[in-house]
């Protein structure tokens, strides 16, 4: 699979007839390993080892009800279990991050209500802010860490 701008770290990855499977240590099953799958496993891990997310505090690929329509979202962190952070969308490598994709992350967050958003295509990482009070939107130089949410 192709590198991404996140640390390397160790998956569990194996064939089963002509599919890669890749082991989610937060779901705890095999899943077939597309190019967005690296990237959500990659930013998991990310938030997980570097920004100290507990893993007992991340959802990952939960359904969300959006507009009528039953979708899901690729991950929330939380604080303190009921409390989401930040959401987290997934794209693969060879998609870019778009106002689409930001506005897809927005309709999630609509039902989710938390402060931080995070588009990621692996090579590129955006996070932002979102200020209800005042009504606005800042971009961040990273995902913030656990203990400064």
């Amino acid at each position: 699979m192709q590198e991404l701008n996140f640390p390397n770290y160790e998956f569990s990855i194996k064939r089963q007839q002509d599919k890669a499977l890749i082991f989610d240590e937060f779901r705890k099953k095999w899943l077939v390993l597309t190019p967005e799958e690296w990237v959500r496993q990659h930013v998991l891990m990310y938030v997980l080892k570097e920004k100290g997310y507990p893993k007992s505090l991340i959802a990952v690929e939960k359904l969300v009800n959006v507009n009528g329509l039953k979708q899901r979202f690729d991950a929330v962190l939380f604080k303190n279990h009921a409390r989401p952070i930040a959401i987290i969308e997934c794209k693969a490598p060879a998609i870019k991050i778009t106002q689409e994709a930001f506005h897809q992350a927005l309709r999630y967050n609509a039902q989710i209500g938390a402060p931080y958003i995070v588009l990621t295509n692996g090579l590129q990482t955006y996070c932002g802010k979102i200020d209800l009070i005042k009504n606005s939107f800042s971009y961040l130089k990273g995902i913030p860490n656990y203990k400064d949410v």
